[in-house]
């Protein structure tokens, strides 16, 4: 909108993921594999009491809001995978699968394989910075450039970046991994102060995830979840450890929510209904 001019060549490539029981990996460290049949990189990392193993890379020509896995990415990362996990996983042991698109920046008719992940920042004759490219991986080098671009091209005061040495969470420290509030750092004693409050919202929503009902409260309270698949997909990571025990939770995390919100009961089962609907695309059926 602001130069129609402007280079725009964004090629989506498509990564997939797989989730596995963490009995597939063997020991305690992620594994890499550099060289795959068809030259891709093949990895294995130990998450949560899961494993997941990626990735692929295809070209696709139709983007999507929920881009989903195709059917020869999978039987490639399963066939891949069985020469290095501890026995072949079937598609029954898939306990999630997702697939994400990553933006990049095509300058010739390479395979996607080939193309640079790394980010483009441009600035306009009007003075609009446009960052381009990158990944996940290197959103804080990405924020660091754009960043000191914008001093730049403001004329604004130069300062050292804080970025590097910036925590996601305050430190913690506990022995038990396995602890539902492990990852949750320094918000820990507000959720147990939760379950002060209300003892049974200690207990786990399903038995095959980590995740207490306290959890949904505080999402609700202070993380601004509003939905079953901000809880389940984006404040916890139930819907990419177990899809299919995802789905069984919903009914319980649309009913904690609805409490908290006031919400009524049609609220909850259109909730329910939406997740199921989602979380289906994330499951092998």
């Amino acid at each position: 909108m602001d130069d129609p001019q402007a280079d725009r060549s964004i090629v989506p490539s498509q990564g997939v993921h797989i989730v596995l029981d963490r009995e597939f990996l063997q020991g305690d460290a992620a594994i890499m594999i550099p060289k795959t049949s068809d030259g891709r990189v093949l990895f294995a990392v130990p998450w949560h009491d899961k494993v997941v193993v990626g990735t692929t890379d295809t070209l696709v020509e139709n983007e999507s809001l929920e881009p989903r896995a195709l059917d020869e990415e999978i039987d490639f990362i399963l066939n891949t995978a069985s020469l290095y996990l501890t026995r072949k996983p079937s598609r029954g042991d898939v306990k999630s699968i997702f697939a994400g698109l990553r933006p990049l920046t095509a300058t010739n008719n390479k395979q996607t394989k080939d193309i640079s992940r790394s980010h483009k920042i441009l600035v306009s004759l009007s003075g609009l910075i446009t960052v381009v490219g990158g990944k996940w991986t290197t959103y804080r080098k990405m924020g660091e450039d754009v960043i000191d671009r914008a001093v730049m091209v403001g004329n604004l005061p130069e300062r050292s970046s804080v970025t590097k040495q910036l925590p996601i969470h305050g430190a913690i420290e506990l022995e038990d991994v396995d602890d539902p509030l492990y990852f949750y750092g320094s918000d820990r004693k507000y959720i147990e102060e939760i379950i002060q409050e209300d003892e049974t919202l200690a207990e786990k929503i399903h038995p095959s995830l980590n995740v207490i009902k306290a959890e949904v409260v505080w999402a609700a309270r202070a993380e601004m979840a509003r939905t079953v698949e901000d809880v389940l997909a984006r404040r916890t990571r139930a819907l990419f450890l177990d899809a299919a025990a995802s789905i069984q939770m919903a009914p319980l995390v649309a009913q904690l929510l609805a409490k908290v919100l006031a919400h009524n009961e049609s609220w909850q089962q259109q909730q329910i209904a939406d997740y199921t609907q989602l979380a289906n695309g994330y499951r092998l059926l």
